[in-house]
């Protein structure tokens, strides 16, 4: 089997709702393994790195100031498919047009307020997993409950 890794963040509006241990269940629960995880509330230039493709956009601005408004869970998951199935699990963009039973879906009403940030691709991944944890710190474990997930 080949893993593959993919950036999530519980944005502050989740952090604010209580909505931690909802969100990290809903990714053990498919089956994908955590490697790493921090509660903080980074400097804005972190912020503006994990964004810059997003400056110049009319909703750069709001959204700094929404995603520097609390602290945040970064969080680095890994498994098959990952990227692809962690999009499906978080559902879209716009919470309003997210299926029922994705995370956005049942959690969120709001776009700009949506509770949770996912990778859109492998490259998106490995570049904001580099932003947000140093090598050392994402960690290579093996889940015995593989053998019960994977072929």
């Amino acid at each position: 089997m080949v893993d593959e890794r993919t950036f999530v963040m519980i944005k502050p509006d989740g952090v604010q709702r209580g909505l931690i241990s909802e969100i990290i269940h809903r990714f053990e629960r498919k089956g994908y393994k955590l490697v790493a995880l921090r509660f903080c509330k980074p400097a804005l230039s972190v912020f503006e790195e994990h964004y810059k493709e997003h400056l110049g956009k009319p909703f750069y601005k709001p959204l700094l100031d929404f995603i520097t408004s609390g602290p945040v869970v970064p969080m680095v998951w890994e498994g098959k498919d990952v990227v692809a199935q962690s999009r499906k699990l978080i559902g879209e963009t716009d919470p309003l047009k997210a299926s029922v039973g994705t995370i956005r879906g049942d959690l969120a009403i709001n776009k700009s307020k949506n509770v949770i940030h996912g990778s859109d691709s492998l490259e998106s991944a490995k570049r904001e997993i580099s932003i947000w944890f140093k090598k050392e710190e994402v960690i290579d474990w093996k889940k015995d409950s593989d053998k019960f997930i994977y072929e």
